[in-house]
């Protein structure tokens, strides 16, 4: 069977916004090609807010998350696959959920960990420094 992932995310994101709550995402930063700003990244975890009022050009599919944000200011193209997203839940209360391990995305974690490690190079960017306090998005208008 595919994975239900993709579909309890939708359901729970619109079902959040329809009840006027913020969408907060819970993201294994660990996981192979996600792009997010590392420096916001606590014990290998980010959570991000995707509401429309603080992301811009969003897709969700059955493969990945994708937005543009910004992050202190700097703009930043985010990509999540969707084996990187752990929980969806609500700013505000909390109420939301986290996702169970599913087998498709196991397999696809096994065969994108053999692809990044035949491909990292020494030369590979160190992790930045993370900044205290917490991550979070802000609108600029």
């Amino acid at each position: 069977m595919t994975p239900s992932r993709p579909y309890l995310l939708k359901a729970f994101f619109d079902w959040l916004l329809d009840n006027e709550m913020t969408p907060h995402l819970l993201v294994n930063a660990r996981v192979p090609h996600v792009k997010v700003p590392m420096q916001y990244v606590q014990d290998g975890q980010i959570v991000l807010n995707i509401s429309p009022n603080a992301v811009m050009a969003f897709t969700m599919d059955a493969d990945a998350v994708s937005f543009n944000a910004r992050f202190g200011g700097v703009p930043f193209q985010v990509y999540i696959p969707m084996a990187a997203v752990l929980a969806i839940h609500a700013r505000e209360n909390g109420v939301g959920t986290f996702f169970p391990p599913e087998p498709a995305y196991e397999e696809w974690l096994k065969e994108a960990d053999a692809d990044v490690a035949t491909t990292a190079t020494p030369d590979d960017e160190p992790e930045p420094p993370r900044p205290s306090g917490r991550p979070s998005l802000r609108v600029v208008k």
